[in-house]
């Protein structure tokens, strides 16, 4: 199984960092990949559904089932799309500075050939998939800092 991880901090509270990153309308600004929601079934609540499709170059319908969702802690949710399936957990911690925003990815890839797996993971999806992350959190930073700004 694969793990990609990153965090940021960002000067901003924990609601309000996780009021972005729960509104779906701001996804396009932040989400690397994402193209636009084709169905939301309750998330981001525990038990709800969100199915979503990627910009072209991205990593086709994205299937995210909700495991738990505790207010102003975060959620671990379910993800599938069609090359991996695996979790994923993004937690809001009041930091000195503001607020502590980890996010992380334990995925297992499908398909391929036994052994090649691992290999292909280390050398070139694991490194993708951080670096998808690290976008996304640098993104959501500047969401978070651009709305503290306004009046």
């Amino acid at each position: 199984m694969g793990r990609a991880r990153a965090a940021i901090e960002v000067p901003a509270s924990v609601p309000d960092a996780e009021a972005l990153w729960y509104d779906l309308k701001r996804w396009p600004a932040f989400i690397d990949g994402f193209g636009h929601v084709v169905r939301d079934e309750g998330w981001p609540r525990a038990q709800g559904v969100l199915v979503w499709d990627s910009t072209p170059a991205g990593r086709g319908r994205v299937v995210e089932r909700v495991s738990a969702q505790v207010p102003g802690q975060g959620q671990t949710a379910d993800v599938e799309d069609p090359r991996l399936a695996g979790t994923q957990t993004v937690a809001f911690t009041a930091v000195d500075s503001g607020v502590g925003v980890p996010l992380s990815l334990d995925y297992r890839l499908k398909g391929g050939v036994p052994g090649l797996g691992v290999l292909v993971d280390l050398l070139f999806i694991g490194r993708a998939m951080r670096d998808s992350l690290r976008r996304t959190l640098v993104r959501f930073a500047r969401e978070l800092e651009a709305a503290a700004e306004l009046p």
